[in-house]
């Protein structure tokens, strides 16, 4: 799966629990909504996923990509700590210049 290198990125980040990486991917005005909650800025970001990561230890496999100018989807199994794993997530990604600005978790 060819996929930008911004969400390789994101996903090898994810899979080693790296927040700081993992952050980076965003840009600095960044928006992140996730489990009925949204994120802004790089610095909440990291929060966010560092505790996520020590909550739910979920790692990603990328099933499906597909992309539409700047707006994107991932489809990725995310397997971890929490109830009902495996899950299909969706991202939903707006890429500019290189840097996620907004990402939307669906299922």
């Amino acid at each position: 799966m060819n996929l930008p290198k911004v969400i390789t990125d994101l996903v090898n980040a994810q899979n080693r629990f790296d927040s700081i990486a993992y952050s980076n991917c965003f840009s600095e005005t960044a928006v992140v909504f996730d489990e009925g909650k949204t994120h802004k800025g790089r610095s909440d970001i990291q929060n966010w996923i560092e505790e996520s990561n020590q909550k739910y230890r979920s790692v990603m496999k990328p099933l499906e990509y597909t992309e539409n100018g700047t707006t994107s989807v991932l489809s990725a199994e995310c397997s971890g700590t929490f109830p009902g794993s495996p899950i299909i997530l969706k991202f939903h990604f707006d890429i500019v210049d290189d840097q996620i600005q907004h990402l939307k978790v669906t299922e």
